[in-house]
């Protein structure tokens, strides 16, 4: 099978077609559902499956985040502002996107990087030969749990996120093309900037995976975007389980 390229499908398509790998909380591979078995919560499965993820954040020569706000079509979490690309590693693509737990503990991903590299060309217009494999770091991982809730009711959608999310930095100065059909606006901002867009004051929402990060992890890697892409704060071993607040 070709890569994946998003081509002519709608959101309600990559439901239905996308193969997402399922794992335990050991990250351990236990098969393969469809994005959206993954990511109903319903009865019966409350919390959907775990399932494998990742998110990138790019930063430009002047270390500045590049952020973006979710299309109003996507499925799970629309309008919400997050990190610069999130998704899943697929079964069944070409080049291959499904880590053995070895190559995870040597620090390698590979499978996580092709993921993203083909998701930044369909979600942001990056072409993949700015992206090459090289550039990417794999920092860590992260275990969570969200339900989505309407905005306007604050009442369960049925569908949420149950993920084993690799983080992935990556630094360069990007061709970006914003594809309509999955986000909304784009912004690049430096740390001061993001907590001043995050003061809930300012009535932004924000992805919970993203608040997650931000909250823990995130302005520490920022202190140094050079030394963590160089693989001074990885973390390979450790799957970091947090609540989202």
């Amino acid at each position: 099978m070709a890569t994946w390229t998003g081509q002519g499908l709608s959101q309600q398509d990559f439901l239905i077609h996308d193969t997402c790998v399922t794992v335990n909380e050991k990250d351990e591979i236990e098969g393969a559902r469809s994005k959206k078995d993954c990511h109903q919560f319903i009865p019966g499965t409350p919390e959907g499956h775990l399932h494998r993820a990742f998110s990138v954040f790019l930063f430009n020569s002047d270390n500045k985040l590049l952020l973006q706000q979710r299309a109003s079509d996507k499925i799970t979490f629309p309008d919400l502002w997050t990190n610069t690309c999130c998704s899943h590693q697929l079964h069944g693509q070409v080049p291959e996107e499904v880590d053995s737990l070895d190559q995870v503990h040597q620090g390698s991903a590979p499978g996580a990087v092709a993921a993203a590299i083909r998701k930044l060309e369909h979600e942001l217009g990056i072409p993949a030969s700015e992206t090459q494999a090289a550039q990417f770091t794999y920092i860590t991982r992260l275990l969570y749990c969200a339900g989505d809730t309407d905005p306007a009711t604050n009442e369960p959608t049925g569908w949420g996120e149950h993920e084993m999310d690799y983080i992935l930095f990556a630094k360069g100065d990007f061709t970006v093309s914003p594809n309509p059909e999955e986000i909304q606006a784009v912004k690049y901002v430096g740390p001061e900037e993001l907590r001043e867009m995050m003061r809930p004051e300012n009535g932004l929402r924000w992805s919970p995976w993203f608040r997650i990060i931000a909250q823990n992890f995130l302005y520490k890697w920022w202190e140094d975007v050079d030394g963590v892409i160089a693989g001074k704060q990885a973390d390979w071993d450790s799957i970091h389980k947090l609540s989202c607040p």
